[in-house]
């Protein structure tokens, strides 16, 4: 999806989300949750209380849950321990400080061997714990820039091929659970390699940022973006009829064309063909990005800068889904 952390024209670092200020407590003793509560809202983190493992669990299993985590090792319910090999099952970008008043070897080891990243023997200091914190930080901000650098394309800020690849598929079964049509568009940059031979490799990079600045601008936030292959970008398009489908091409186009992309000595007319499809029920990701390809072969073979739609049940009358979308 096209994320603020994905705007087309920053680059990878400025790009790249920090680990956030979120953290959960889990602790049974009242007396410590409002000493931590205490601290930690001083250091400007945003403090979410859970007052066993049990609550803390479900909490984590909620979206967006905190990824800085301050567990204390006895609790009713559910143990930081166990709770600490129940979110490794589930999940690694998480930061697990374990609390426990038994400093001992073993159970440090035990706690470490679980799950958690750092463990903290009771009673402790606020500089300590707040040392602690901040190595967490540190860990959980490379950790992001990593899964951000896998995922996104270095030049352009949108999804990288693979990771388009990885999120199709799953759209197109929550769009069959819901009955939900959805959009595919091939999108290619005319005469791509002209820009290339008369201004140089340089140039062509700063005109493929601007392009897809242009595109993002027209979609919406939950629509997804995914570099293709060289100047070629594939774009999912939820809950999107056919003619809704093609009348975001059409303003992609509009929305490229409209300018030219001014250089330091000279401006740059760009235009693009795009291809549009439309899946029904569970249509495979492979068919329907093809549907929409061979429709960019037409739409290049029509004259370029202009839209082609692969016929679709839709078109022809045979719609299967009624349910209105937007």
């Amino acid at each position: 999806m096209i994320t603020s952390e994905a705007t087309a024209n920053a680059t990878l670092s400025e790009q790249v989300p920090g680990a956030g200020n979120s953290i959960l407590i889990a602790d049974d003793d009242p007396l410590s949750r409002v000493i931590l509560q205490t601290w930690l809202k001083k250091w400007n983190f945003n403090v979410i209380v859970a007052e066993n493992g049990v609550k803390a669990w479900d909490i984590l299993q909620q979206e967006n849950a905190p990824e800085l985590l301050i567990l204390d090792w006895v609790m009713p319910g559910l143990e930081g321990i166990e709770l600490c090999r129940r979110i490794r099952q589930r999940r690694q970008n998480a930061y697990i400080l374990l609390v426990t008043a038994n400093g001992e070897k073993g159970e440090v080891v035990r706690g470490l061997e679980a799950g958690a990243d750092d463990y903290l023997t009771k009673p402790f200091d606020a500089d300590e714990l707040r040392a602690r914190l901040k190595v967490g930080q540190r860990i959980l901000a490379l950790h992001h820039q990593l899964r951000f650098q896998a995922t996104h394309d270095a030049l352009t800020g949108v999804w990288s091929r693979g990771a388009v690849w990885d999120m199709l598929p799953r759209e197109l079964r929550r769009a069959a659970r819901s009955q939900t049509p959805t959009g595919v568009l091939m999108l290619d940059l005319d005469h791509f390699k002209t820009v290339n031979d008369t201004w140089g490799h340089l140039a062509g990079d700063l005109v493929l940022k601007e392009v897809v600045q242009r595109v993002v601008r027209t979609l919406r936030t939950y629509d997804i973006v995914g570099r293709y292959g060289g100047e070629e970008f594939l774009v999912v398009l939820p809950e999107c009829r056919a003619d809704q489908v093609q009348a975001t091409a059409e303003r992609i186009c509009a929305a490229v064309s409209e300018s030219s992309i001014q250089l330091e000595e000279s401006a740059i007319n760009v235009t693009v063909s795009i291809g549009g499809a439309v899946a029904y029920d569970m249509d495979p990701a492979e068919n329907i990005v093809g549907n929409a390809d061979g429709a960019l072969f037409r739409a290049k073979a029509a004259g370029r800068n202009r839209v082609s739609m692969h016929p679709s049940p839709e078109v022809l009358g045979n719609q299967r889904f009624t349910k209105q979308t937007v």
